[in-house]
């Protein structure tokens, strides 16, 4: 089964064509990085008319570098939550036109299922059921996968999303959107015992997570040096900052993978690229005899291809849409049947 899908749900239009869920025909993705480099971050309307711009186009390169005709197109599935909604928007509208003139199943996607399934994309052998720790710039939670459509949020963050700070404290360091990719790059370079900064303590649920307190710790301390002319060892800072931000998911996530029993852990999102956070996975996950499934750094942002793996498995669970299907910037990944 091919499908065409259709990512568009913050800076980059994407536009993939994947068979069976497991194997990537072409991924055609168009970034808007070089673009929101000019404001420092993603600015939604602009995003929202460069996705109208390229979406069209982008389609097209992709049926020509998978060498296909378009009646071979089985369905067409898309990013319809969550995200910036006036991006969302344009890829729903864009995947309904498509679906409607191929007379082809309409499927929907929830982003973040989405980013689980770059995993079976990367490793062909992964199957639910198995524990996900999802980290990106919007959400941050450990997800027990127990079948390819049913899940259950185990925790959760409580307030910032991990990537949202890493980019947030890269800003305030003056230094070039996306910001968590630069201060991974300088954190190689320095100490990470050189500067304390907090770890969120166990709540209600031990499993829930809470980053403000670190982001704000550490934005606080940059300006208190500034403001008393005291200069920043930014690459100890941004390597102190990661190893917080990972004593903060790492633990969680073996205590999680205790209480499901399971010895698979996949790592999804954009933040799932960040170094510090991957060898410290990999080395706790190693102690518990538990086989770590990291996508590679191409799948770990936002592609089409993830979201046509996961479109495979919701068409199989009946999870199809008409053309009433709607847009949302926020929608639980839990979610309801369509």
């Amino acid at each position: 089964m091919i499908i065409m899908a259709v990512e568009s749900s913050c800076d980059e239009t994407a536009v993939a064509l994947v068979e069976d869920g497991r194997k990537i025909l072409t991924d055609c993705i168009a970034s808007q990085v070089e673009l929101h480099k000019l404001y420092g971050g993603v600015v939604p309307e602009i995003a929202s008319r460069k996705h109208v711009e390229a979406i069209s186009g982008l389609a097209e390169q992709a049926i020509q570098n998978a060498g296909i005709s378009k009646k071979e197109i089985d369905a067409v599935a898309v990013t319809y939550a969550p995200g910036l909604i006036g991006a969302v928007l344009v890829g729903v509208s864009f995947a309904k036109a498509t679906a409607l003139a191929l007379q082809k199943p309409l499927i929907p996607v929830h982003h973040i299922r989405g980013h689980i399934a770059a995993n079976y994309l990367a490793y062909p052998e992964l199957e639910p059921p198995f524990l996900c720790l999802m980290i990106s710039g919007g959400h941050t939670m450990l997800i027990d996968v127990k079948d390819y459509t049913k899940m259950e949020i185990m925790g959760t963050t409580l307030d910032d999303a991990a990537g949202e700070c890493f980019d947030k404290v890269a800003r305030v360091l003056g230094m070039p959107y996306p910001g968590g990719k630069a201060l991974d790059a300088m954190a190689a370079l320095g100490d990470a015992k050189k500067y304390a900064l907090p770890r969120s303590k166990p709540g209600a649920n031990p499993l829930d997570m809470s980053f403000s307190g670190l982001k704000t710790a550490a934005i606080n301390l940059i300006h208190n040096a500034r403001q008393k002319g005291e200069e920043i060892d930014v690459p100890s800072l941004c390597a102190s900052f990661a190893a917080a931000a990972s004593d903060n998911l790492v633990p969680r996530t073996m205590e999680a993978l205790k209480r499901t029993g399971y010895r698979k852990l996949a790592v999804a999102g954009g933040v799932a690229a960040n170094s510090r956070i991957r060898r410290d996975i990999l080395q706790a996950a190693a102690k518990l005899n538990t086989e770590v499934f990291m996508p590679p750094l191409s799948l770990c942002g936002d592609n089409g291809a993830m979201i046509g793996a996961q479109g495979y498995y919701e068409y199989l669970a009946g999870n199809v849409a008409d053309q009433t299907l709607n847009a949302y910037a926020t929608k639980s990944i839990l979610g309801e049947r369509l």
